[in-house]
């Protein structure tokens, strides 16, 4: 059986940025692809992660690499296939890289004989269809032990990680450690932020690239209130709108007509009403994410200053296979849910949401974040949180954790609100103050969709990552920040 499995990819014009990103900056990207174009000559750009399906790094993968395609490079899309045992050695290295426990076991050298087991044969099988003149990136530790395969055949392989911490400890040092001879044999290595880059690997190798979001995606795409309306009324999330007419339609990323057809699964006294005050929280089962504060944080301290609603939306835990951790986090979450009053279970909604149709499931959650009043993202640790970015261009006043990328986001008390990340009654005073104060939020939101189209769009990591591929195969090396289009901050 193959060691991975490749992933369809579309192929999306870029033309469609031009009125969003403004012509300077659009000249300069197309400029760039042509260039990346001509030296890779026809030959592949191989993309290797965890799962096709959850999480920011597949959604930037689906589109950033079907705009490569739309332009002409032969983009390519490969899962690594694990078992039980693998995915529970990479949750303990992705645990232990955010400073936390997670299972409590160590990697010691029954993990690494587990994970070299699995990534050995993944780099053996991508070898396998390797021809000189590609090019491969490979992203997250679950894809790291590849490294050392791969680089035989003399190829630029590129390393890119999507987590980090902004005060390593012990528990990080280590999983570095575990990690480190293999990254260290990568030609770059790409981070998020300067903050997260490993001490002891090289500057020379080192490139700092922020993750970034598909304004055009299901997920992202502008949505009238006829649409917010009828995507919630069919997901089961929210009573039809008699001032409205719902339209249950989206589109899909190659544009062709979407639908909404299957419910959510809600723990929840009722739907929510149109016109119920909503606050938002959309994340993995994750503990990272802090469910239970974010439930405990709104129960304290918003329910009895607000009529507002939380609503905590993740993924169905049955489809995500790189996060083993997930069922226990939403029982956990379930059980914290049934011990509340009546009247906190009427305006708390626990939600997973369908991964049946993955262009539907980020449809509702698009829907979700235009109904939203106030967007949270309450996390412990996070490498990004591109949800936060999501929020913003929806024009969402975001209320979020003052860690890790989230802070290079959100200008605080401008573009949305930071707070301390087990600060609940932080949190809950900043949701109150701007779910009461509709004129306020607004003023927010609005700045906060201008610090996403002026620095977080896919158009901007799409330049700077064939920018670096390109010095890669001129073998003028990695560059330690690759520049972004005229505009971008």
């Amino acid at each position: 059986m193959s060691a991975l499995t490749p992933v369809p990819i579309a192929a999306l014009p870029l033309e469609r940025f031009a009125p969003v990103i403004g012509d300077p900056a659009y000249r300069r990207l197309m400029d760039r692809f042509a260039r990346g174009r001509d030296l890779l000559g026809g030959h592949a750009m191989w993309n290797v992660n965890s799962t096709a399906r959850g999480g920011g790094v597949a959604e930037m993968l689906v589109s950033l690499l079907a705009y490569g395609r739309g332009a002409g490079i032969d983009a390519r899309w490969e899962v690594i296939r694990g078992d039980e045992a693998f995915f529970t050695v990479t949750k303990r290295i992705h645990n232990h890289l955010h400073g936390a426990a997670g299972d409590g076991r160590p990697l010691d050298g029954e993990a690494r004989a587990v994970y070299e087991a699995v990534t050995r044969a993944a780099g053996e099988d991508l070898a396998n269809r390797i021809v000189p003149g590609d090019v491969v990136l490979l992203h997250d530790p679950q894809t790291v032990g590849m490294i050392p395969v791969l680089k035989r055949l003399g190829v630029p392989v590129v390393w890119r990680c999507h987590v980090g911490i902004d005060d390593p400890d012990g528990l990080t040092r280590r999983a570095w450690g575990f990690l480190r001879d293999y990254v260290r044999q990568a030609d770059a290595y790409v981070f998020s932020r300067r903050q997260y880059v490993w001490g002891d690997l090289d500057p020379a190798k080192t490139v700092l690239i922020a993750p970034s979001i598909d304004a055009f995606s299901a997920k992202n795409q502008e949505l009238s209130q006829a649409q917010v309306s009828g995507i919630l009324s069919a997901a089961g999330l929210q009573d039809s709108d008699p001032a409205v007419d719902g339209d249950a339609s989206f589109a899909r990323l190659d544009t062709s007509p979407g639908r909404v057809e299957r419910p959510a699964e809600a723990d929840q006294g009722r739907p929510l009403r149109p016109d119920d005050v909503m606050v938002l929280q959309v994340s993995r089962w994750d503990g990272l994410k802090d469910p239970l504060g974010v439930i405990d944080g709104f129960v304290r301290h918003v329910l009895p200053n607000s009529k507002a609603h939380l609503v905590y939306a993740g993924p169905s835990v049955e489809a995500i296979a790189d996060d083993p951790e997930g069922r226990s986090v939403l029982a956990a979450a379930r059980e914290y849910y049934g011990a509340l009053s009546d009247e906190a279970r009427e305006r708390v909604h626990l939600v997973t949401l369908p991964m049946t149709d993955l262009e539907e499931n980020a449809a509702v959650v698009n829907a979700l974040q235009r109904r939203a009043h106030v967007v949270v993202q309450k996390s412990i640790a996070e490498g990004f949180g591109l949800t936060v970015a999501e929020a913003m261009w929806k024009s969402r006043p975001v209320v979020a954790s003052r860690i890790g990328g989230i802070q290079d986001q959100i200008e605080d008390g401008r573009s949305g609100w930071l707070v301390g990340p087990r600060d609940l009654a932080a949190y809950g005073n900043a949701v109150v103050r701007l779910a009461g104060d509709p004129r306020a939020a607004a003023a927010m939101g609005g700045l906060a969709r201008l610090r996403v189209r002026g620095g977080y769009l896919g158009s901007r990591s799409l330049l700077q990552y064939i920018a670096l591929f390109e010095r890669l195969l001129l073998g003028e090396g990695a560059p330690a920040e690759v520049s972004a289009p005229a505009g971008y901050a």
